[in-house]
């Protein structure tokens, strides 16, 4: 049972990094309809900027440079990419996402290679005892930290004036341009805050498993967390992650040693098809109904 137990929290803190990293994917879908593709390569981007400043700046200053760069590249992004596309197909947005991703891909190919790299920022692996339960320090202080830009993210868009503004151009574009709210400065805003949470990703999820290309990647571990919670529902990326988190976990534990290893992998894209069959909008995910 003690086993059990360390296996589930185990799982329960890396799924609030995955919901971390979902929320990246449903901020960006909520205002402007858009389902970011290059979500991970904002993630590895912004990893391998850390690590590059790392060589000659402290860490602090150089999470603080990389934040600048990241919003930097939200506004550019709109200016560029968003705004000649406004009133097109969410299909020429999609496709536009993905070109965005590989062009991101080459920057950070083309200024710091390849080669695999390693992120340190002072946390130790080490695990420690909590009553006879095993708790790794890095997995504990890496979901405080995406926990506590999950709950900011929500009072932000809950409870201030920009994002009730946001949240008002995610429902209607048009009733929002009629009030006055700017449709590029909400979606600049929105991509810079994909962009920070881009960020805290990377940070977490290079030091985790090193900065190296395939961390873009870790977006599609996002996928199973958006079709559980819902694309369009802040609350269903909180407790969709956790759900993959602790499932993954479990199954690979438990289920594993029959099937050979390995089910951590594809378990949670099962446990989506699962739940499509029932919900296909997802737990938290809002219907929609075109009439014709």
């Amino acid at each position: 049972m003690v086993f059990a137990i360390e296996v589930v929290i185990g799982g329960l803190l890396v799924g609030v990094m995955y919901s971390l990293v979902a929320l990246g994917f449903v901020l960006i879908y909520k205002a402007s309809g858009v389902f970011n593709f290059a979500q991970g390569d904002m993630t590895l981007l912004a990893a391998l900027a850390l690590v590059g400043f790392l060589t000659f700046l402290p860490l602090w200053l150089a999470i603080l440079a990389v934040l600048v760069i990241m919003i930097a590249l939200a506004f550019a992004i709109e200016a560029v990419v968003l705004r000649p596309l406004v009133a097109r197909s969410p299909l020429a947005l999609f496709m536009a996402t993905i070109g965005l991703g590989f062009f991101l891909q080459g920057i950070g190919q083309g200024i710091w290679g390849t080669d695999p790299k390693g992120l340190h920022i002072g946390i130790s692996d080490i695990p420690f005892d909590v009553r006879g339960l095993m708790i790794s320090q890095f997995d504990l202080v890496g979901a405080v930290l995406s926990g506590g830009s999950v709950f900011a993210l929500v009072w932000f868009f809950q409870k201030s004036r920009i994002g009730r503004a946001l949240r008002a151009v995610s429902d209607d574009h048009e009733a929002a341009l009629s009030v006055g709210i700017p449709l590029g400065r909400a979606w600049a805003i929105t991509w810079a805050i994909a962009g920070a949470v881009a960020l805290v990703a990377g940070v977490m999820w290079g030091t985790r498993l090193g900065v190296q290309f395939s961390l873009s990647l870790i977006a599609l571990k996002a996928l199973p967390v958006l079709i559980l919670g819902g694309i369009d529902s802040i609350p269903g990326a909180i407790v969709a992650g956790l759900i993959v988190g602790a499932s993954e976990n479990l199954a690979e534990v438990f289920l594993g040693p029959y099937v050979g290893g390995g089910i951590q992998t594809f378990f949670p894209y099962l446990l989506a098809l699962l739940v499509l069959w029932f919900k296909p909008y997802g737990m938290f995910g809002r219907e929609i109904i075109e009439r014709v």
